[in-house]
């Protein structure tokens, strides 16, 4: 059952509020679905991760496993790009997303994230900015590659590594961690970059010269995260909007504000995978709703907000890729709630890692296979 969370305003300090009221309902779906029709425009990606369009049309994939693809518009897959750094491709590490520097059409940087391998088979994550230099042949390579913010700690697993980067409106840059899986305690910690969203310069330092709230590393904008993969600024608003893959049971769509902790290990609508209760229950005073979470989970991955002419009504409507699902939400919004959900590509049996609204204006998804990873494109069906 799909669940949507209703909260009012906190009133007071955020430490001092109590729980915001919640209201748990089935969430409305559409009357009439949504008629599309999905184009494959490309196969045999291995788990690819992270999709960004060039200024030509063409796309950056990563694929987990450690490679940096150019792909065109027609589905012509390009050689590996040369001089990506080594990442720890185990479980859910890897080269993982890419985004293109604000100024890319005449300084050709790009940013990516990835599982950083440490000593001993631990990891961590880490994000690198480089000069990207291609060549007719659809392949290129990665030069002055400089590492710009590495996780504190190196933590043997191979789970968690959050890793989605999204450019603030006001030019610094947003990094999602994870809580490693096995990191937990490290959470709730001000100083530890472990279940965090980051702020930074596009030179890594903290954007801001003064934390967030009292006490916490200047680098941290937010704070209670298990696994954020989607994340996604509303052009209209200028709010970040994240999702975090709970555990089960337990993914949320949150509002993601400067200096508010979303709670996780300590509150959560999900529970253990072999059973059991997580934390303290649903909600605590100074711990945030979410705006929506799922119920059962559907393993969420990769969040756009859409803003084109394809789908007029769809217009300010927020898509949700579904790992576990094997699927894409679509969530309507009123007044800053979740109003209606409809679930798209079911028959398609596709897990979606990620989501994005492309310059044609038609959604475009990178589908997760470790042999056969596709991207699809989504327009009307007229």
């Amino acid at each position: 059952m799909r669940l949507v969370l209703l909260t009012f305003a906190l009133f007071g300090t955020a430490m001092a509020a109590a729980p915001a009221a919640a209201f748990q309902t089935d969430a409305p779906k559409p009357t009439n679905a949504s008629p599309i029709k999905t184009e494959t425009v490309a196969k045999g990606l291995a788990s690819p991760w992270g999709l960004q369009f060039l200024p030509d049309g063409r796309m950056l994939v990563t694929e987990k496993p450690g490679r940096l693809r150019v792909v065109t518009r027609e589905g012509k897959i390009g050689p590996a790009i040369d001089g990506v750094p080594a990442v720890a491709a185990a479980g859910q590490g890897g080269l993982l997303d890419v985004l293109l520097a604000r100024d890319f059409s005449t300084s050709g940087t790009i940013y990516f994230s990835y599982a950083e391998p440490r000593e001993n088979g631990a990891a961590g994550t880490a994000v690198a900015r480089a000069r990207l230099s291609l060549d007719p042949s659809g392949g290129g390579k990665l030069e002055d590659v400089r590492v710009i913010f590495s996780q504190d700690q190196s933590i043997m697993s191979k789970n968690h590594f959050g890793s989605r980067l999204v450019w603030a409106p006001d030019g610094s840059l947003f990094v999602t961690t994870g809580d490693r899986g096995s990191a937990r305690d490290e959470v709730q910690k001000p100083s530890s970059f472990i279940g965090k969203v980051m702020s930074l310069t596009p030179d890594g330092e903290a954007a801001s010269s003064e934390p967030a709230r009292l006490g916490w590393d200047p680098k941290i904008w937010s704070m209670g995260h298990r696994n954020i993969q989607g994340a996604a600024i509303d052009p209209a608003t200028g709010t970040l909007w994240t999702i975090e893959h709970g555990a089960k049971g337990g993914d949320e769509l949150n509002r993601t504000e400067r200096g508010k902790n979303y709670g996780w290990p300590i509150i959560t609508y999900g529970r253990e995978y072999f059973g059991g209760a997580i934390g303290e229950g649903s909600s605590k005073p100074g711990l945030e709703q979410p705006v929506y979470y799922w119920v059962p989970s559907i393993a969420t991955s990769g969040l756009a907000i859409y803003t084109a002419d394809h789908f007029p009504s769809w217009k300010g409507n927020i898509f949700v890729g579904g790992l576990a699902g094997a699927q894409l939400a679509r969530l309507v919004l009123k007044d800053g709630q979740v109003v209606e959900e409809e679930t798209l590509l079911e028959d398609l049996d596709h897990r979606v890692r990620d989501v994005r609204q492309g310059p044609d204006g038609a959604l475009w998804l990178l589908t997760d296979d470790a042999h056969d990873g596709q991207i699809l494109r989504i327009v009307p069906n007229d």
